[in-house]
């Protein structure tokens, strides 16, 4: 056994400007990184180069330390002036209370700092699982890794839609092309080689025989051993001009800012008045300045757009958790707007598992076997031992040591079946080596290699009966090959008729030459082909296929299956999913080629499958959807499906099978491939806007009922109800802990039984804003009524009842408001724990202030007695009642016009 040198073999630094990897023969490239191609690097020498190297990633901006987060907490200018408020009134002799407020200011400080530290938590963990992989050779084994864990003289290898996850030099290149103008500004993909080149001052765009990272690989296949990572690489050298701050801000978090902006200027202005009309009345000037300090700060939601993001981020790590990875926090909060769920068939409706059903060579029916058969002696004759040798060769899976057999769903399935028909690939490629090949694209559909066999060269061409058919000049049979058994019509209907019963139809077809071709493209090697026959797979539907569809219907979304398959295979599966029933009519491609804009709009609206779809028609199904208002989320995994996810409102990429650049180019990845986990996202997203929604309204109608009662107030010839001690610790322990928990109230029972909101509508609408204005005028007559009756029977608690009415009854408004349309008894008092802890603590902690001696000269409170409790409780559920009472009013209007 040949001894592993990267065991034993320093490998030099990487850096771009070391060597001229481009002019070195591999050879030599693998003995400088010390390692075997063949086996790849040991774990022993990955960790000694991790150490060394660090991890593949080029550092981004430098994020805000800990202590700028909390010195930013205390940068707002109301803030600030508040403070020099309570030092002013401090130095004027009310000791007492100005460090109440500075106290007060640092434990909203200390609560803005934690919800901005989570919400960045949230967005690096994000993007941690947003991490794309590659295939690596360690160890002799073909592994799935993280780029980040990539080390000099790791073997990469590559395939069409790859992104280049570090520089490399080419060990291999099959028709391989790269799209570099991330680097080079070159706009046409670079043919790649692995001759080593003379110059060493090439240019980069010249160095034929590399790969940068960051360039993206558009055709064939390839491998490459890693010569620099990080900020060794060509991409590092420039990173510091690739930097620039992220302030990822949702259309929700803008609205919101603008709206907080405006509210801004608006209390700013109430607090103007409140100010004059307090002196006016002969208050003194300093309690008046801070009380309309306090009430600014109190009612100004500045709050409101980092609320967001905590609960945009941490909803989108819990999606990633049941497999929907969000890579645009975005997408979140417009899930709930989607109306069309465009998705492929293979692997996200059906399970992705292909198994050959049927087999026809040579004109007869077969049943593929079950076991391992001896095999049939190779023969240019034998159309059954052509078709196998066609299956086995003409075919890039791959079977490992321990672990399942790697590659694309239906190579694996044509695989098996050839070797349990006894005809291994890899005993097979050892007498007949593929020597070129042209791999399969979606123009084409067909895939051709070309071997060495001890009779010549055969090439074998698999691909679609519409399109491998044409090429074909004959037919073989038992006697031979000749064109009067090439009766193409009866073979199409035969193609038909196997996928009207569900299956997915190859044929396959091969030609000999007793040279291989001097010009290995299509049109010289894909023509004069021989038949041989087709195979017949079938990809059964996912359990949870049906049901998921259903949700769909319920919820107002059209699911619409977009397929290259043929149209027959589409209609089987759509219809046992649900999406159609067997008498709908499928759309196809060809169709749908010469129609206009115009005509496809009208057929997009009642077309729920198309079939043998090309990548730019995806683009114009969704292009035309649009047109007509609708918001669609579009599935793709190919390099040529990200033109269409972008397209899309939400682009989905698939996780499992899809490519670099579908993912690059998607708002959101399923990691288990599954439509399922569409319409669970789908549900999450509504879910989440729920409750940021909740969160608005409870937020807004608390500040709406602290201006009403301090602004009404001197109106009514009372004095000001709250002091501004009173009115921070208000915003503290309402604001704080209940508003966060609405974050984790549970979706509502009819959260997918009701139409996709409309993506431009305002959070405000549905009757928010006339609830704030309405339940805040509410709160604050109760709180003003509340001091009226205390103050005119000379009570001298009325301040501390006004105090705890308006404390409480923001609670009883957090309870009531948990469900559009449910009671509170409906929704479930324990059904969110957190909430239910945070209006227990924030009770009391309000008692706290009234019956604890030490709090009452810090907070101006008098213990009440238990009758004068009792009512302030009472008073403090008139709010509860009157939402419960709007809620059933509402349910009622919902329920007549069902």
């Amino acid at each position: 056994m040949t001894k592993e040198p990267n065991t034993t073999t320093e490998a030099p630094s990487p850096s771009p400007s070391d060597t001229a990897w481009h002019t070195l023969p591999v050879s030599d490239v693998a003995q400088r990184l010390g390692v075997d191609p063949q086996t790849g690097l040991n774990a022993r020498e990955v960790r000694r180069r991790t150490r060394r190297y660090g991890h593949n990633t080029i550092p981004e901006h430098r994020q805000r330390s800990l202590s700028r987060i909390f010195i930013d907490q205390f940068t707002d200018f109301m803030i600030l002036v508040l403070l020099g408020a309570a030092i002013v009134s401090g130095m004027l002799g009310q000791r007492m209370d100005a460090l109440a407020i500075i106290i007060i200011v640092m434990l909203n400080g200390i609560i803005g700092f934690v919800q901005e530290y989570r919400a960045d938590r949230a967005m690096q963990a994000i993007k941690k699982l947003s991490t794309p992989t590659t295939r690596v050779q360690r160890e002799e084994q073909i592994v799935p890794l993280s780029t980040l864990d990539l080390v000099p003289g790791d073997i990469v290898l590559l395939e069409a839609g790859d992104l280049i996850p570090a520089d490399l030099r080419l060990v291999e290149a099959v028709q391989l092309k790269v799209d570099e103008s991330t680097l080079t500004g070159e706009s046409v993909p670079v043919d790649k080689q692995t001759d080593p080149l003379n110059d060493p001052k090439l240019s980069l765009g010249d160095r034929r025989n590399m790969a940068y990272k960051g360039t993206l690989m558009t055709y064939g296949r390839g491998t490459g051993i890693v010569i620099g990572t990080g900020l060794q690489t060509e991409l590092g050298q420039i990173a510091s001009l690739l930097h620039k701050d992220e302030d990822i801000k949702t259309p929700l978090q803008q609205r919101l800012t603008v709206f907080g902006r405006r509210l801004a200027l608006a209390v700013l202005a109430i607090c103007v008045v409140l100010f004059a009309v307090g002196v006016w009345r002969g208050e003194p000037p300093v309690l008046m300045f801070l009380t309309a300090v306090s009430l600014a700060v109190a009612a100004i939601p500045e709050a409101l757009p980092a609320v967001v993001t905590i609960s945009l981020a941490l909803g989108a790590r819990k999606m990633a958790k049941k497999q929907a990875l969000i890579r645009r926090l975005p997408a979140v909060e417009t899930l709930g707007s989607v109306t069309y769920i465009c998705s492929d068939k293979t692997g996200t409706l059906t399970q992705n598992s292909m198994r050959v059903e049927q087999l026809s060579v040579a004109g007869d029916i077969l049943t593929p076997p079950t076991s391992k058969q001896p095999g049939i002696e190779a023969g240019l004759h034998n159309p059954i031992d052509l078709f196998f040798l066609a299956l086995a060769l003409n075919n890039d899976a791959k079977a490992q040591t321990e672990g399942p057999t790697l590659g694309d769903p239906t190579e694996i399935a044509l695989y098996l079946a050839a070797s349990q028909a006894g005809y291994d690939k890899d005993t097979l490629e050892a007498t007949n080596p593929r020597i070129q090949e042209l791999p399969f694209d979606s123009d084409r559909q067909c895939m051709t290699t070309l071997h060495r066999t001890p009779e010549g060269v055969l090439s074998f061409t698999k691909g679609s009966p519409e399109k491998l058919l044409p090429l074909c000049e004959s037919m073989l049979t038992q006697t031979g090959p000749g064109p009067e058994s090439l009766a193409t019509d009866r073979l199409l209907e035969q193609a038909e008729h196997m996928a009207n019963e569900g299956l997915r139809v190859l044929a396959v077809a091969y030609r000999h030459w007793d040279q291989a071709p001097s010009e290995i493209t299509p049109s010289v090697v894909e023509r004069q082909l021989t038949f041989l026959g087709f195979a017949g797979m079938m990809d059964p539907p996912r359990e949870e296929a049906a049901q998921a569809v259903a949700l769909c219907r319920s919820a107002g979304i059209k699911p619409v299956m977009i397929t290259g398959d043929h149209p027959g295979t589409a209609k089987a599966i759509a219809s046992r999913v649900g999406i159609i029933n067997k008498e709908t009519t499928v759309l196809t491609g060809q169709e749908l080629e010469h129609r206009s804009p115009e005509e496809l709009g009208q057929l997009v609206e009642h077309t729920r499958v198309y079939a043998r779809i090309t990548p730019a028609q995806k683009i114009a199904i969704v292009k035309a959807l649009q047109t007509r208002g609708e918001f669609v989320a579009m599935t793709g995994d190919g390099v040529n499906d990200a033109p269409a996810l972008n397209q899309a409102n939400i682009g989905i990429a698939m996780g499992r099978t899809g490519t670099d650049v579908a993912r690059e180019a998607s708002d959101m990845i399923l990691l288990d491939d599954n439509f399922a986990t569409i319409v669970t996202a789908v549900r999450d997203g509504r879910r989440i806007y729920d409750n940021i929604r909740k969160f608005v309204k409870y937020t807004m109608t608390s500040n709406s009922g602290e201006i009403w009662t301090i602004f009404l107030a001197p109106l009514f010839g009372l004095p000001i109800p709250l002091l501004p001690i009173q009115i921070l610790w208000i915003n503290l322990v309402t604001d704080g802990l209940p508003g966060l928990a609405l974050a984790m109230e549970p979706e509502e029972r009819n959260i997918m039984e009701r139409p996709p909101r409309p993506p431009n509508e305002s959070i405000f609408a549905g009757g928010l804003w006339q609830h704030i204005l309405w339940v805040g005028l509410l709160m604050g007559g109760v709180s003003l009524a509340t001091e009226m009756w205390a103050y005119e029977a000379d009570q001298g608690e009325w301040q501390t009842m006004v105090f705890t009415v308006l404390t409480l009854s923001q609670m009883g408004h957090v309870l009531a408001i948990r469900a559009e349309q449910e009671s509170f008894l409906q929704r479930g008092p324990l059904t969110n724990l957190w909430l239910f802890g945070a209006v227990l603590l924030t009770f009391a902690l309000q008692m706290a202030t009234i019956y604890m001696p030490f709090l009452n000269p810090i907070f101006h409170t008098i213990p009440l007695t238990l009758d004068q409790l009792a009512l302030c409780l009472l008073l403090s559920t008139v709010v509860f009642f009157a939402v419960e009472l709007e809620k059933l009013v509402r349910q009622r209007k919902w329920g007549s016009r069902q």
